[in-house]
């Protein structure tokens, strides 16, 4: 059996936490700005640290893990 848990919440939050897809910190005229897919280097590092964060407390303070095969 493999652990797919890491890959999952590895994927799905590169997806959510691209800047400029659904929302992006910070935006060019307002704080937050949703859905402009436009980005800026303030915000692709805001983004890298809230990647980072959250990917560090699911691996490691949570313990995802997902089994998948025989």
């Amino acid at each position: 059996m493999s652990d797919w848990g890491p890959v999952f919440v590895a994927v799905v939050l590169f997806i959510l936490l691209s800047p400029g897809l659904l929302i992006q910190m910070p935006g060019h005229n307002r704080f937050i700005e949703f859905g402009n897919f436009k980005t800026s280097g303030v915000s692709i590092l805001v983004h890298s640290i809230l990647y980072f964060a959250l990917i560090c407390i699911f691996l490691l303070a949570v313990g995802v893990h997902m089994y998948v095969g025989s």
